[in-house]
């Protein structure tokens, strides 16, 4: 009697479980609620290229996840709006929208051309007030029809009220709850478009700090909250021809990340007026994994030697795009990014679709003609130095 009774209660339950979620889907709409494991699996995370092969991977998903708010944060002239760019051109050439919130109003068409970004049909909006960026955010993303939101940046986020009082007067934590507001109405509507919503922040001094780390972010604490992956972006070094500096060697540690493992670091090259450099990241990473041959100074690929020096390895890259094409293939196979890559920045050359179609061997000299001709063929001597920050 008792084993029945407590059949009897087990079905009644589930009965009344079956009925109530019956009223909520015809309350909300089917999809309100469900079993976990009606759910089809999730196996692969949607993901907006970044333009550098390494971020990608260490990023575990092949670049920032869709349906996710992301923020990129650091010190002044770090790379946080050029990495921003090559996310847009990334989505553009993927097909799909991109929207750029300018509130620094510091945008350089110019150079978001010069990166891939096709700014004819990039959608701008340079806001008057946080309110206002934020609102044209929300009605961005609630159309479901943008693949990427860029807001540059949270510090200029300015409340309506700071910007009626006048100088001096204290607005003590406006932008703090102003960002929280945000942060609970964009969070589930993000999810729900697959939009990828991205941050981007500054960084400041907390005062009286004796231990730790004196850095923080603009805009409170929900940010940091409600992110699905947060980056940190500095430069470390700096690039040079000659005497004249070129660019910047950039290093990326990504401090949060709820789809794949945090706390991998990413390096990279960022050439002034360029973006990040594939064919700088194609030696490093083609050395790491022994694809290309490290002897002394000079590199090779199989037979063919591709320059004397790393910079001069990443110029004969440049101007010999077969051979760059089938040593990111082969990169990207090792790494485990077999999703093919829109290709952003402007020094680059062909995608991955195209790298396809080039055997791994087809740059390498034939044997019996390197037999006639001892001399191997090299990139032409260019005197390039890397040199750290400040030296």
């Amino acid at each position: 009697m008792a084993v029945q009774a407590k059949d009897k209660d087990a079905s009644d339950k589930a009965r009344a479980v079956e009925n109530t979620l019956a009223q909520i889907e015809k309350m909300y709409g089917k999809g309100a609620i469900m079993r976990l494991g009606d759910r089809a699996p999730v196996t692969d995370i949607p993901a907006l290229s970044t333009g550098s092969i390494a971020l990608d991977s260490a990023l575990g998903v092949g670049g920032v996840p869709r349906g996710r708010i992301i923020e990129v944060f650091g010190p002044e002239s770090s790379g946080k709006t050029t990495l921003a760019y090559h996310i847009v051109a990334s989505a553009q050439k993927d097909g799909g929208t991109a929207a750029f919130i300018d509130a620094e109003h510091s945008v350089d068409p110019e150079y978001a051309r010069n990166l891939g970004v096709d700014v004819d049909s990039l959608l701008l909006s340079q806001p008057d007030s946080g309110e206002q960026a934020l609102e044209i955010t929300e009605m961005l993303v609630r159309s479901g029809a943008l693949a990427v939101v860029v807001i540059d940046s949270v510090a200029a986020l300015v409340p309506k009220a700071e910007l009626e009082g006048e100088m001096g007067d204290s607005h003590m934590g406006l932008q703090a709850r102003l960002m929280s507001q945000a942060m609970r109405k964009l969070t589930g509507v993000v999810s729900k478009t697959g939009t990828c919503l991205i941050f981007i922040n500054q960084i400041r001094q907390k005062i009286g700090v004796m231990f730790g780390s004196p850095e923080t972010t603009t805009g409170g604490r929900a940010l940091k909250f409600y992110t699905s992956v947060r980056l940190d972006i500095r430069r470390i070094g700096a690039i040079k021809e000659g005497d004249t500096f070129i660019g910047n060697r950039t290093k990326v540690k990504v401090v949060k990340n709820k789809v794949s493992s945090p706390f991998r670091v990413a390096e990279f090259d960022i050439l002034y007026g360029h973006g990040i450099s594939r064919e700088g990241e194609l030696v490093e990473l083609g050395v790491e994994h022994k694809i290309i041959d490290k002897s002394g100074s000079w590199f090779s690929y199989g037979d063919l030697r591709i320059g004397q020096g790393r910079e001069n390895a990443r110029l004969f890259l440049r101007e010999n795009s077969d051979v760059a094409a089938t040593i990111e293939k082969l990169v990207r196979e090792k790494l485990g990014l077999t999703r093919p890559t829109a290709d952003n920045s402007a020094d680059s050359s062909p995608t991955v679709a195209d790298a396809a179609a080039v055997s791994p061997r087809a740059a390498v000299p034939d044997k019996a003609a390197r037999a006639s001709d001892p001399t191997p063929p090299v990139a032409p001597a260019r005197g390039r130095s890397r040199v750290r920050a400040g030296a």
